[in-house]
């Protein structure tokens, strides 16, 4: 069984992630924030520093998704490899923060990757409100992510409601995050847990 949890910066997927994993008892997988090299040079600088940033982020899920295969444990991911090809780096190039020979060499390399890369059982797509993802960016509080403006992520929120529209790969749950906190409510978490039981049964 794989599992992935998507949505845009300050979703929630981490948390969700760690939640589920202990309800479950799944092995969890979470995207490489702390160890990624160029995140604050990125923060600080994305033209310079798109291309590195991308190609960095699609390693390393890269990577994450054949030890996934291999270990053969039901598995819940944090961010999948989808989203860094299909929202992330167009998202750069069409703000023109990543030129287009740099993109054109990152989606060659993805295209090649997802020849290889199994798309999983279940996407759960964290879809929140700017004012909700600003809110919850504040409250984690990384320094790196202070710089991140509205209009950056409020085109994240377009490009996500777009590919999740036409997502066929698998199944799809969507969840509605403003008006949850599945963190501090036990009862927000068992409602998503209950819709999740119901995706699941179909999946045998």
């Amino acid at each position: 069984m794989h599992v992935a949890i998507a949505g845009n910066i300050g979703a929630g997927k981490t948390t969700l992630t760690k939640l589920l994993a202990k309800h479950y008892k799944w092995t969890p997988h979470y995207e490489s924030v702390d160890e990624n090299p160029y995140l604050d040079d990125f923060y600080g600088e994305m033209e310079r520093w798109s291309f590195n940033l991308q190609v960095f982020f699609l390693n390393s899920r890269f990577r994450q998704v054949l030890e996934l295969r291999q270990s053969g444990k039901n598995i819940i991911q944090d961010r999948t490899i989808y989203e860094d090809a299909s929202i992330f780096a167009p998202n750069l190039h069409a703000m023109g923060l990543m030129t287009n020979r740099d993109f054109n060499n990152y989606a060659s390399l993805f295209e090649l990757m997802e020849n290889l890369v199994t798309p999983p059982d279940l996407l759960i797509y964290l879809r929140g409100s700017i004012e909700k993802l600003v809110g919850q960016i504040h409250k984690r509080g990384r320094d790196y992510e202070n710089t991140i403006s509205i209009d950056y992520l409020s085109r994240l929120n377009e490009r996500y409601e777009a590919w999740v529209s036409q997502y066929s790969k698998g199944k799809l749950l969507v969840i509605d995050i403003d008006n949850l906190n599945f963190v501090d409510n036990p009862e927000d978490l068992s409602s998503i847990i209950e819709r999740i039981d119901a995706q699941i049964h179909g999946l045998f």
